[in-house]
């Protein structure tokens, strides 16, 4: 399932993976356009994968842009993390050893797959309680929401919604389950990994939107999967009709961000960085969506 059916296609908000600190800048991004006036949570779709499987979810609440911003930024609040050693270099030389050789896309992803299912990690059910001490509320929103895994197996692409059957968190942990560092996710006997794998935004899965808001923490010029891009989904969009605009992080971003986007110590200054941002974009954004 690689197209989102949907009874109102005005407007989709996109929200990208990148770790705990793209939690914390994309949350930091909407509390800065909240801050202008613009609130993109009424999206009548929201496309979450990886770290934006979280922020949707969080979006979706009930709590007001303002107390999502300060679970980032006050300790006494913030999520229990489990810190996770992340270097990205290296990870990059282990998806290419991984790719070398691989003849299409879904042959990558099985490999990919293959790798997350033997990779020594944290057990499942204390990645799953990090994962839901991010959620202030663990039941499926009623307004559209969307979450993308891929299955570790077969590599086929998983949509979890509301319909889906499948509870909140463990499609949120699903999506967020980076390979090579956290466990595969358990869900209805099969074994599931990080949407990020298919692309780090997905945002081809809002064909047919009018209008598409893509908050992606993924800085301009970072690597991307040699089947599919950023932009290329968003030229895609495009030529199909939607007005698209992409907010991904500046120079200050990225610098409060940190090299180890795993690690939990970089919340407050990438959500402080964030909101700075989503407040000199709101002008753009606000064209965009009202």
């Amino acid at each position: 399932m690689d197209r989102i059916e949907a009874s109102d296609r005005r407007r989709a908000l996109v929200l990208g993976g990148g770790g705990v600190a793209g939690i914390a800048w994309a949350t930091g991004v909407l509390a800065g356009l909240s801050d202008e006036g613009v609130d993109v949570r009424d999206a009548d779709l929201i496309v979450g994968t990886s770290a934006g499987s979280a922020v949707g979810a969080q979006a979706r609440s009930r709590l007001t842009v303002e107390e999502l911003f300060q679970r980032q930024v006050d300790p006494a609040l913030q999520a229990r993390e489990i810190p996770a050693v992340f270097d990205a270099a290296s990870f990059a030389a282990a998806l290419q050893g991984i790719l070398t050789g691989a003849h299409d896309r879904d042959e990558l992803h099985r490999r990919i797959g293959a790798w997350a299912l033997e990779a020594p990690t944290v057990g499942e059910p204390e990645r799953r309680a990090a994962v839901a001490s991010r959620l202030p509320e663990t039941d499926w929103p009623e307004r559209p929401l969307v979450l993308v895994a891929l299955d570790a197996a077969t590599g086929e692409t998983r949509l979890f919604d509301r319909a889906s059957g499948v509870g909140l968190v463990d499609a949120v942990t699903a999506s967020c389950a980076v390979p090579g560092v956290w466990p595969p996710v358990t869900i209805e006997g099969r074994r599931y990994i990080d949407g990020g794998v298919r692309s780090s935004d997905n945002a081809d899965l809002a064909a047919g939107f009018e209008r598409v808001l893509v908050v992606s923490p993924q800085p301009p010029g970072a690597p991307a999967s040699p089947w599919t891009s950023l932009e290329q989904e968003v030229a895609l969009l495009r030529k199909e009709g939607s007005a698209v605009e992409v907010v991904s992080p500046d120079e200050g971003a990225v610098a409060a961000m940190g090299a180890n986007p795993l690690d939990p110590a970089v919340r407050s200054p990438a959500a402080h960085a964030g909101r700075e941002q989503g407040r000199r974009v709101a002008a753009v954004v606000h064209s965009l969506w009202v």
